[in-house]
């Protein structure tokens, strides 16, 4: 059944991002213009925006782009990981290692995903978000400067023709080193934390008692709508949990790929970029946009994972009753 699904894995993950991106658009730039300057704070920045001419138009700056990106990304990161996680479950060798959780027939109350250890989840959700980040550094370059102050680049065909011509292919993967080294991390806490959450908060979750089996079968699509409601419930406030937390602890990466991507020639590397930061703005400048990249992090996370169990979920059962109806 997994590999028929595998398509729809992709199609799940590029709806949910797109539509995560377009919503969020506004927070993703004000996160970049604060970065881009220590002295930029976040309520100056916005009401430059806001005194400026075409506000809306300006808060939305860089939506094509970052629909691209996220939309592309998400879809590559889920099938990725979908595929990863059911080669890990499927595989006896990691079972036996540890890697896989030991029992894999416990209930899968509010998730859609095997069941892998904490190393597992860890390490798949870290390969799948570095393999999806490299094919969309390119689109993340154009983006954050079609966002930022520094370039006035008039469309994103403008833009890229700027970076061939003065940087050449290389100009478009600057700070990848740095986006590599956030969002692996961030990208497995997210799943060790989301996973550990979904697990935690299920086990406490007592709303819905089992019903009795002559009034589950009277009411069971009742029963069913409360039991998706419950699920799509914990999995949306799981998500916002480990987003906050991984996003805490990856935040450094992301204001120093912020710089390297905006002024590669004078931030050079990774190394280079964190100690001038640390140097000129002082240790503070680390978690420059923090509070902002957690807020739509959390939001994005809980809306492009909720949305996307819930779709695999639905197309599952379908194909189940579908399964079921032919035999």
């Amino acid at each position: 059944m997994y590999e028929e699904l595998s398509p729809f894995h992709f199609i799940a993950g590029l709806g949910t991002g797109a539509l995560s991106a377009s919503l969020l658009q506004p927070a993703d730039l004000l996160k970049t213009r604060v970065q881009q300057s220590s002295s930029a704070s976040l309520l100056k920045t916005l009401q430059d925006i806001i005194a400026g001419p075409n506000t809306l138009r300006q808060l939305w700056r860089g939506t094509a782009p970052s629909v691209i990106r996220t939309g592309l990304g998400s879809a590559l990161y889920f099938s990725t990981l979908n595929a990863l996680r059911q080669h890990v479950a499927r595989s006896n060798i990691l079972t036996s290692s540890g890697l896989v959780a030991a029992s894999q027939s416990e209930a899968r109350y509010s998730s859609s995903l095997p069941k892998l250890s904490n190393m597992a989840n860890l390490t798949t959700g870290a390969i799948a978000r570095v393999c999806a980040g490299f094919i969309m550094t390119p689109i993340t370059v154009i983006k954050v400067r079609y966002e930022s102050t520094f370039y006035s680049y008039k469309s994103i065909l403008g833009a890229s023709t700027a970076i061939m011509r003065n940087e050449g292919l290389k100009g478009f993967f600057s700070g990848f080193g740095a986006t590599a080294i956030r969002d692996a991390p961030y990208a497995g806490l997210h799943v060790l934390f989301y996973e550990q959450m979904k697990r935690r908060l299920s086990d406490l979750q007592q709303v819905v008692p089992p019903l009795p089996e002559s009034l589950g079968r009277v009411a069971g699509t009742n029963h069913d709508v409360k039991t998706s409601r419950n699920s799509a419930s914990i999995n949306f406030l799981s998500s916002v949990l480990a987003a906050g937390l991984a996003t805490t602890i990856t935040n450094p990466f992301d204001a120093v790929k912020t710089r390297l991507q905006l002024m590669p020639g004078k931030y050079g590397n990774l190394l280079k970029a964190a100690r001038r930061m640390v140097k000129e703005d002082g240790f503070r400048s680390l978690f420059d946009g923090l509070g902002l990249r957690m807020g739509r992090k959390a939001i994005s996370s809980a809306l492009s994972w909720t949305l996307y169990e819930e779709l695999i979920r639905r197309a599952e059962s379908r194909w189940e009753d579908k399964g079921s109806q032919v035999v």
